[in-house]
């Protein structure tokens, strides 16, 4: 078995530990220093790409949709929105770390088919809670796959995005009828809790990291309906 080759490291704001992507033949790894490894993989997305499969689906036929993506990750949960997406969508997908972004512009491109090459595509580089907690009710749907779910185990300044004061300003940045989609690890029925005390009809979704096979992992489905 070939090795695996080290193509480049980024620092994680406020301690939150140093991420290295590595390469072996044609898979692709990101981990995080210390114990909790391998973060993401090229042959493991399918949760990924449901995250977003689902959090579209209600925009395939809507004109002018806007889309924030949190978290660019391998390109996976990017490319899948936009395939669900018309030609006259606007997504903005955010990221805090811009060497993984510059990644997926170089050798992790074309997992994902490279996604940030679509037209429809604008970058920001920093917290997507500054996008979100203005609540503008500007976005038709919002994706979420930052760190490991509600738990922000990676980086604890995450930890806003899921509190009932993080869920609430996300509400207020939905359209009436807006879908936040978020990716865990895992189940969290205080997280349900939080999203249905900030007014959101919720469901949850069990998906697998392959398809038909892999971990299980956890799709929250909150909707903004009308009360």
């Amino acid at each position: 078995m070939k090795p695996w080759i080290e193509l480049g490291t980024a620092q994680i704001p406020n301690n939150g530990g140093i991420l290295t992507l590595r390469q072996r033949d044609q898979e692709f790894s990101i981990s995080l220093s210390g114990p909790r490894g391998e973060l993401m993989n090229s042959r493991r997305f399918n949760s990924e790409r449901e995250l977003s499969l689902l959090g579209c689906a209600h925009l395939k036929k809507h004109t002018n949709a806007r889309v924030v993506v949190g978290g660019m990750g391998m390109g996976y949960t990017l490319a899948a929105a936009l395939e669900v997406l018309p030609d006259d969508a606007e997504v903005i997908v955010a990221d805090l770390i811009p060497e993984v972004v510059e990644w997926n512009r170089g050798p992790l491109g074309s997992c994902a088919g490279r996604p940030l090459d679509d037209s429809r595509v604008q970058v920001y580089i920093g917290d997507v809670a500054v996008l979100l907690e203005k609540g503008d009710s500007d976005y038709d749907a919002i994706l979420l796959d930052v760190d490991n779910g509600p738990e922000g185990l990676t980086q604890s300044d995450n930890n806003w995005l899921y509190s009932l004061e993080g869920t609430s300003c996300i509400y207020e940045s939905l359209t009436l009828g807006g879908m936040l989609a978020v990716w865990s690890a895992g189940p969290d029925t205080h997280y349900v809790n939080r999203l249905k005390k900030a007014g959101f009809k919720v469901e949850v979704k069990t998906v697998r990291e392959r398809p038909g096979k892999g971990a299980r992992h956890t799709i929250f489905l909150a909707k903004k309906a009308a009360m």
